[in-house]
């Protein structure tokens, strides 16, 4: 075959079978641009830490103003393409979905504080719950537990806001990179570890309190779904202080593990725990 007629059956496929995302349309968002302000968002967050900007006192104000900007633009174009995506499937006014772009983004940037706030109490449970631990600075730097809830709490954001596809996409970057699979929809407390983290899987219905710490290989999801359950809590509800350890899976949307519970590694348990509750594979 030619080159030509090898170009013409690729392009063919393009037409027959469609997944092309050309820039000059109405397209859908770029994962590839989905990260990279993804990855300046969490530069923000962890100043100096993931970039090779030389950051001090003098010009840590202008660095931070031109990563504020850039980001805006860059979210921004990126959140209307997934809106006007939406409108389109659903028949919506499209102007809607543009001022919601906008007013995400900005809403985002707003809640960065808070976010480095419960950022922060993260990596404090993560110093105390890991005796391996030497400093904030070491967890900041190589804990995939905390790169991950990092990521989720941006996305998080996201999803709460109604924007569509673009937390997914995120969650899902860093899932590929740390093994450990959140949902932006779950709902997750303060001062939150994931121990070693790879294999864990918090689904999208999820309740999670203060003060939880799990292990790898941990799942938090569904039993047997049907069609009509979609818009239903699926997903268990783990309440305040409550330690789950390796391997362990807990299912379905009516369990609650009651606060102060350990719960033990390789266990299955899919009906609710009393607070307090110590369960074991036995």
């Amino acid at each position: 075959m030619t080159t030509d007629n090898l170009i013409s059956s690729i392009l063919a496929s393009y037409k027959e079978y469609g997944g092309i995302n050309l820039s000059n349309t109405q397209n859908f968002p770029n994962r590839q641009n989905v990260i990279d302000v993804l990855l300046e968002i969490l530069s923000l967050i962890f100043p100096g830490f993931r970039t090779v900007e030389q950051l001090d006192d003098d010009n840590l104000r202008y660095v931070t103003g031109a990563k504020i900007n850039k980001i805006i633009v860059a979210l921004t174009g990126e959140i209307k393409k997934a809106a006007l995506y939406l409108c389109r499937q659903r028949g919506l006014e499209q102007s809607a979905c543009t001022q919601l772009a906008e007013k995400t983004t900005i809403s985002l940037m707003e809640q960065i504080p808070e976010i480095r706030r419960k950022v922060s109490l993260d990596i404090q449970a993560a110093l105390r719950g890991d005796p391996a631990a030497s400093s904030m600075e070491e967890i900041i730097l190589s804990y995939p537990g905390i790169e991950a809830v990092t990521v989720y709490r941006i996305a998080h954001e996201l999803h709460v806001n109604g924007v569509p596809i673009i937390p997914r996409i995120m969650s899902e970057y860093i899932h590929g990179r740390t093994g450990i699979d959140i949902h932006p929809g779950a709902a997750i407390g303060e001062s939150f570890f994931i121990d070693h983290g790879t294999g864990v899987v918090i689904g999208e219905t999820t309740l999670i309190g203060n003060k939880v710490k799990l292990y790898q290989g941990v799942t938090l999801g569904a039993l047997s779904i049907h069609q009509g359950q979609r818009n239903h809590k699926r997903h268990p509800t783990i309440e305040d202080n409550v330690t789950i350890y390796a391997g362990a899976t807990i299912l379905g949307g009516d369990t609650v593990i009651g606060h102060g519970s350990i719960i033990g590694g390789n266990t299955w348990v899919t009906k609710s725990v009393p607070p307090r509750s110590i369960i074991t594979i036995n």
